[in-house]
């Protein structure tokens, strides 16, 4: 019994691999669910603030190689990488919403758009993710496995 109880103690300490491949779907998932909010996004962006719809083609051609990287390479920088990307989707969209943009004034306090709430939820999934197979990772000691 004693030995039953230090082994379920150490699992629970030691960072699994076994939860790995969802976290990495999910948060591969989650880019790809950033790429597409900002794709249904683009047509109006490119009018109103061209250079806002600019900044979302980069993002959407970005978040589509980062999930690809992710899937791929089972490494700490792939992690960092989906993290830092949807982290400062999530900034720019707290400062555009809380300050303004230059020319994209008009959405300030604009909090409840249908298609800003999903791309808030989505971005906030893929950065909890992402840290958590950050952390793992460095825990496992290893950049690549």
């Amino acid at each position: 019994m004693a030995i039953r109880t230090e082994v379920a103690a150490t699992r629970a300490v030691e960072p699994s691999r076994q939860d790995e491949p969802a976290r990495r779907a999910v948060t591969a998932l989650g880019l790809l669910g950033i790429a597409l909010i900002h794709l249904l996004d683009l047509p109006g962006k490119l009018k109103e603030t061209p250079y806002l719809g600019a900044a979302y083609i980069l993002l959407i051609i970005a978040s589509v190689a980062v999930a690809e990287y992710l899937m791929r390479r089972h490494d700490r920088r792939a992690w960092l990488a989906a993290t830092a990307l949807a982290a400062a989707v999530l900034l720019g969209y707290v400062v555009n919403r809380s300050v303004g943009l230059p020319g994209a004034m008009d959405d300030i306090g604009n909090w409840l758009e249908p298609l800003g709430l999903a791309s808030m939820f989505v971005e906030a999934v893929v950065v909890v993710l992402g840290l958590s197979g950050l952390v793992d990772s460095m825990a496992r000691g290893s950049t690549d496995a």
